[in-house]
């Protein structure tokens, strides 16, 4: 069953204009924004016939608070759901490489989670894994910071993440924790066949729990003074270490 959101910002809008124009119903815009970026916006809706409102912009804010940046953009969409619901659904698909999961434990900022979802689809990730009562969910932000990438990635909320761990390794998948005191390191492990990446938010890392149940525990190598990244940026590290090696081992086939 299809349900209305509310997308707003030039990326958000833009990238479902091109990957899924269809969906959207209407483009409101503030009435007062005549630059480059809003011409060439109003350009693409009008090639495919997408109704464009002009408004004032509090009315604009009204729609999202007015804390909200839509840079003078909202569309409204249909969204349709994703075909995969939970891991098995994956699992049981006809995935064309091993399974491929990024699982974040008590990731609560939406920017945050909007970038993890745009360096998972750039990695080829197959879902991002998230509990419920830990994430902050697909809220507005995310969708926005995540510049399509929340309408590409599965997002799968879960009641017991221990408990999915467990299923994914009973289903043959490596899982895989990092945390800054770990005895191996990103580059040093073979990381390889289906796996799933479990990250941590800033400060709290990894919950105990969690970490006893993965496979096994690395660490990013860090040269420079800082001691701790992003969680957005440390996936995208090693998220690319994993798909790096997926690439040379297939070419070394």
């Amino acid at each position: 069953m299809s349900e209305t959101r509310i997308l707003f910002g030039f990326h958000a809008v833009l990238s479902r204009m091109r990957q899924h124009g269809s969906s959207i119903q209407e483009i409101i815009i503030d009435q007062d924004r005549v630059d480059a970026r809003m011409r060439d916006l109003l350009e693409m809706a009008k090639s495919q016939n997408i109704r464009v409102i002009q408004s004032e912009r509090n009315r604009l804010d009204g729609f999202i608070g007015a804390h909200g940046r839509h840079q003078g953009v909202i569309a409204r969409v249909v969204e349709t759901p994703m075909p995969y619901k939970d891991i098995h659904d994956i699992l049981e698909s006809d995935l064309d490489e091993p399974p491929f999961f990024l699982i974040l434990d008590g990731v609560q900022d939406p920017h945050n989670l909007g970038a993890c979802l745009r360096v998972a689809d750039a990695m080829g990730v197959h879902a991002i894994i998230a509990p419920k009562d830990r994430s902050v969910g697909l809220n507005g932000t995310v969708r926005k910071v995540a510049s399509g990438a929340a309408e590409t990635v599965p997002f799968i909320s879960v009641t017991n993440l221990a408990r999915t761990m467990r299923e994914l390794k009973e289903a043959g998948v490596f899982v895989v924790g990092t945390t800054m005191d770990a005895p191996s390191e990103l580059h040093t492990t073979k990381l390889e066949g289906p796996i799933a990446l479990v990250m941590g938010a800033e400060g709290d890392g990894l919950r105990r729990l969690t970490q006893e149940t993965c496979d096994a525990l690395i660490t990013i190598p860090m040269f420079g003074s800082v001691q701790s990244m992003n969680v957005s940026v440390a996936s995208g590290i090693a998220l690319y270490e994993i798909r790096r090696q997926r690439v040379l081992g297939n070419s070394q086939k």
